[in-house]
């Protein structure tokens, strides 16, 4: 296994402490307000895993102003040496990008951005080691798609278009990197085709929302209470560590959208 790998070997993450107006987060499905209590606790889990597994952590101060703050992932790409400042497509999340954009400024030597009228959500885009997969979504359009895509080749890396399912908000709630081959998919995922060439393991049935899990070093973070998931991957040889997430799934999100991974 190579000692660098872009998509799931990382030295750093940032993540960002969820503010008190978490409750107000968005949802495309209510199933309840979140537990501010509870959901610090989960992210504290979390935060302690990236620890564990190697990477030096950089936790940035709540935003009261921006309830969905938390989910650092959707306002930024990382691409090697390049913070990518992102577009998101829910109107009340975009003053988050200039919030973050001071504290990549130091980590990172190389940056650009998305720039209207186009829209990217970061839980859009997949990262694998033969290229970025942008997925076309009700928060990703084709105008950001193509800035990306260039933003990409000139750092020559290769992107590509597909749909997001429509059952799910973002395209990493339904597959995540698992290594340079490998991909953790949903089975609609995987029965479109939009992966071929990938080996998929498919996620058991009733167990979907655990397909946004997280390669970081050497395990896989993925969502508790997939009993199945967990040990079709022990049985791939994937070490993994299982998280709560039961008030962060409330806000449509996953392990993925809680922090910013790279290398550095």
């Amino acid at each position: 296994m190579p000692a660098f790998a872009r998509s799931y070997r990382f030295t750093d993450a940032v993540v960002r402490k969820p503010a008190g107006s978490v409750t107000e987060g968005l949802r495309a499905v209510d199933i309840g307000a979140p537990d501010p209590d509870a959901l610090d606790g989960e992210h504290a889990r979390y935060i302690s895993a990236l620890e564990a597994a190697g990477l030096s952590v950089h936790a940035l101060p709540p935003l009261e102003d921006f309830p969905d703050s938390v989910f650092v992932e959707d306002p930024v790409l990382c691409l090697g040496d390049c913070a990518v400042l992102l577009r998101p497509g829910a109107p009340s999340r975009l003053g988050e990008v200039a919030a973050i954009e001071p504290a990549l400024k130091p980590l990172f030597s190389d940056h650009a951005r998305i720039d209207a009228p186009g829209f990217v959500d970061g839980g859009d885009l997949l990262l694998t080691e033969r290229e970025l997969v942008i997925g076309l979504s009700r928060r990703t359009d084709v105008e950001g798609a193509r800035q990306l895509a260039e933003i990409a080749a000139a750092r020559d890396l290769s992107a590509r278009q597909v749909a997001a399912p429509a059952e799910v908000l973002h395209l990493k709630s339904a597959c995540a990197v698992l290594d340079e081959e490998t991909l953790l998919v949903t089975k609609a995922l995987a029965e479109s085709g939009v992966f071929a060439g990938y080996r998929c393991l498919v996620v058991p049935a009733g167990e979907d929302y655990a397909a946004n899990a997280v390669r970081v070093n050497d395990v896989v973070l993925l969502s508790e209470g997939h009993p199945r998931t967990a040990e079709m991957l022990a049985q791939a040889d994937y070490q993994v560590v299982a998280l709560p997430t039961v008030e962060v799934r409330k806000l449509d999100a996953g392990l993925s959208c809680m922090s910013l991974r790279f290398a550095r």
